[in-house]
């Protein structure tokens, strides 16, 4: 069966969707199935897997909207082992025509129930926020990484995530888990770098992956020619890591 793992922090900027396609590619490397889903308006996942988001006919807006069948959003993209379902703009509007509808916060597990065993991973990409889309996510899930960049304000609206996984836990899904902590954009140079590694393994201890993601210039640029870190320079620091992070996770199943 497989397994669901949301990427979330309504932070933005802290390596989420850099985090959902790189990892998703690296699960396929090491011959995974994988399904990414886009659950974030601003499709950058998508973009950033060469799709074009204006292309693509159906995606996760109509999935919430239970619209389409699940097979009908799913693309196949360049990566090995990795398929995705797109996001768009249109997306947004979810978050209010989900409001008034019966199990609003179920739309996206049940969707996903006719395809859960064809896969052995599906990555969610969650949107910057603890809106309805990403409740979806939680309640759809098993599990959640949590990215932390290592910066000033690294831990800030942590505990506000936390205290939604809990009470999603609490209402809608009691065996969602927390996969762990991912700690992102690692800068050996700077000493704050350190103290907020420090931090978050005090506080964290196991939970937090060994695995670190350090800034690397070649993981920025992957998006922009539309492949992950793996497809545009293997031999980088940034497959590298993201390599060892989707080796550290399929451990954890065994």
């Amino acid at each position: 069966m497989g397994k669901i793992i949301a990427i979330a922090n309504q932070k933005g900027g802290v390596g989420k969707t850099t985090t959902a396609i790189n990892l998703g590619a690296a699960l396929g490397v090491l011959e995974k199935k994988v399904l990414l889903i886009d659950a974030d308006p601003q499709a950058n996942a998508t973009s950033g897997l060469g799709i074009d988001v204006n292309s693509a006919k159906y995606g996760t807006y109509q999935l919430l909207e239970h619209s389409i069948k699940v097979k009908d959003a799913i693309l196949h993209t360049q990566s090995p082992n990795l398929d995705l379902i797109p996001s768009h703009i249109d997306l947004v509007a979810s978050e209010i025509e989900l409001v008034d509808k019966k199990s609003r916060e179920y739309m996206l597990k049940k969707a996903l129930v006719p395809i859960k065993d064809e896969y052995d991973y599906i990555l969610i990409d969650c949107a910057p926020s603890l809106g309805l889309i990403t409740l979806n996510s939680l309640v759809a899930a098993d599990a959640v990484i949590i990215p932390i960049q290592c910066e000033y304000f690294a831990l800030e609206g942590l505990g506000k995530l936390l205290n939604t996984i809990k009470s999603v836990q609490k209402l809608h899904n009691k065996e969602l888990d927390i996969e762990g902590l991912l700690l992102t954009m690692y800068d050996t140079r700077l000493r704050l770098s350190n103290q907020v590694v420090e931090e978050v393994k005090k506080h964290f201890g196991k939970m937090v992956f060994k695995t670190i993601i350090q800034r690397n210039i070649r993981l920025s640029e992957a998006p922009s020619f539309g492949e992950d870190i793996i497809s545009y320079d293997a031999s980088s620091r940034g497959a590298k890591s993201y390599l060892s992070l989707g080796g550290e996770i399929i451990k954890r199943i065994k």
